[in-house]
């Protein structure tokens, strides 16, 4: 029951965080996007079993305090998480710039399966202009404030999420 309650002030800590706190000091462009880290890191380090629906979650709680479409980024959540959960096997995730490198292609693939959808299901126009826009200084921010989850020790990141 411990674990679930650390895990649960964690993540509406980083949605405090993500809507309230950063926007009041950062320009939107450059403010991350912590349940997307934190999604990497689960995809890398946890088992199957409580990150898959972790993952949904995560993208559907995105979509409820973003205000848009409702399941969109859950759904691309689920594909990101899917494939790195099948490279997880394959490579060694206990390092840092690893990391660092998943947490930037998968903001990258989040946007491009978000602008995919968007196209596709939506009549709004300029989505390419305002994704080129966005996504250089997206990318730089993400893999920075993966930079930051990669410095704290080992030992602290498992506690916390086991």
């Amino acid at each position: 029951m411990t674990l679930f309650l650390k895990v649960t002030l964690l993540i509406i800590g980083l949605v405090v965080l993500q809507t309230s706190v950063l926007p009041q000091y950062i320009i939107s462009l450059y403010k991350p996007d912590l349940l997307l880290i934190l999604m990497v890191f689960l995809a890398l380090r946890t088992p199957l079993s409580t990150s898959l629906p972790a993952a949904y979650c995560l993208g559907l709680l995105k979509d409820c305090v973003s205000g848009l479409y409702l399941g969109l980024n859950a759904f691309s959540f689920i594909i990101v998480y899917l494939a790195l959960k099948l490279l997880s096997d394959r490579l060694y995730v206990q390092n840092s710039i690893l990391l660092v490198l998943t947490v930037t292609i998968s903001t990258a693939a989040v946007m491009l399966i978000n602008l995919m959808l968007l196209s596709i299901f939506s009549q709004a126009s300029g989505l390419m202009s305002s994704l080129l826009t966005a996504i250089v200084p997206h990318l730089l921010t993400n893999a920075f404030v993966a930079s930051l989850v990669a410095a704290i020790p080992e030992e602290y990141l498992v506690k916390a999420v086991r």
